[in-house]
């Protein structure tokens, strides 16, 4: 591969910005900019690139990603049979060993779940304050692995109880069963909560489900609850997922996977399991098309990262959040791919439970 003179692509950037700006400026010609192909439709053909990690990565952070990519690039089976990714096995261990908490294993409004209690203490100021993570796993796994830890570091951090329900998925069941064992928990939790004293957050598929939850709550005529987190996910789907450039650009460069070729005219994009025969652009399925479901939400934080395959997603929600007048907050982080929250050993994964800590201590009622 050809390599490219960073001082003739910086020249050639620069020209092309000042023949933009008016200003005359010779522009130097690149061999590589040749082989890059734009067609009519807008489509981008590039040559071959060699794409390192960031350097704004921590130490622990550029080794986990390397190691994930690495790992992802030679194919590991996604669920083993005690639903615990391959993957996450070790952050698991080392998550159980930090972070001391109390697991309770119980029903909730009729839905089997987990409660994580501090082992330290609630805190005074969270006594009557709770929250619910709705577990990732692409609405087919990940219980408990997810469930662990997502709520295993929020729960001991934040002095707080996390209740997680395994709620029902697919293949077995279909859209909105989840929406509705969401519903069912929540509604217990009434009986004992104000609806500001109570949290909502999830990871990738929990995050979509924290949308469709409010979306299905405002349908039932439900107070809407106090603040949601809504992370490594969006509230719409496209080709591929989440779609748009994140489809590509977190394939490539966060899971070290290919993207979905676009599909052709006609052509219906993959679903999953869980939401066969669902309206995939109803407000139930996919809140962020909808305004006014938009609306009436609650303080919302949305979190994603640069190589993450949802982070399209996820800018296009916090964009119709704003326009529908909703507090929403969103943050991304450089240069990591899905669910990196999932690893507890990186300074960024810290940083991200003191966001989600900090976050819901601001906006829960007291």
């Amino acid at each position: 591969m050809t390599s490219l003179n960073p001082w003739k692509w910086f020249s050639h950037r620069l020209a092309m910005t000042a023949v933009l700006a008016g200003t005359a400026v010779m522009a130097v010609p690149v061999k590589a900019q040749q082989r890059l192909r734009v067609d009519g439709a807008g489509t981008v053909d590039t040559p071959p690139l060699s794409i390192p990690v960031s350097p704004y990565l921590s130490p622990e952070a550029q080794a986990f990603l390397a190691e994930h990519l690495q790992a992802f690039a030679k194919g590991i089976s996604a669920i083993d049979d005690q639903g615990v990714p391959r993957w996450m096995a070790n952050y698991l261990s080392s998550a159980k060993a930090q972070f001391a908490v109390d697991k309770e294993d119980t029903m909730v409004g009729g839905v089997h779940s987990f409660v994580y209690t501090p082992r330290g203490g609630v805190a005074p100021r969270n006594a009557n304050r709770v929250l619910i993570n709705l577990h990732g796993g692409g609405f087919g796994g990940c219980f408990p692995g997810c469930a662990e830890l997502e709520s295993l570091p929020i729960a001991a951090l934040g002095a707080i109880r996390v209740i997680s329900p395994d709620y029902r998925q697919g293949p077995k069941h279909r859209f909105p069963a989840a929406s509705e064992d969401v519903a069912a928990v929540y509604r217990e939790l009434l009986k004992t909560y104000r609806p500001d004293q109570i949290g909502v957050y999830g990871c990738s598929a929990g995050g979509m489900l924290a949308g469709q939850f409010l979306a299905w709550i405002q349908r039932e005529g439900l107070p809407r609850p106090g603040a949601v987190g809504i992370y490594c996910s969006g509230l719409s789907f496209g080709d591929g997922v989440y779609g748009g450039d994140a489809g590509y650009v977190g394939f490539l460069l966060g899971d070290a996977a290919m993207p979905m070729p676009p599909l052709k005219p006609g052509q219906k994009p993959p679903v999953l399991p869980y939401f066969v025969g669902a309206d995939l652009k109803g407000p139930l399925a996919a809140p962020a098309w909808h305004p006014e479901v938009l609306s009436k939400f609650p303080p919302i934080m949305i979190a994603t990262s640069s190589r993450a395959f949802d982070y399209s997603s996820a800018m296009f929600v916090h964009r119709q959040l704003i326009n529908a007048g909703v507090d929403a907050q969103l943050h991304m982080w450089e240069g990591l791919p899905h669910g990196f929250i999932y690893n507890p050993d990186m300074p960024e994964s810290r940083d991200f439970y003191r966001t989600v800590i900090r976050f819901f201590d601001n906006k829960l009622g007291r």
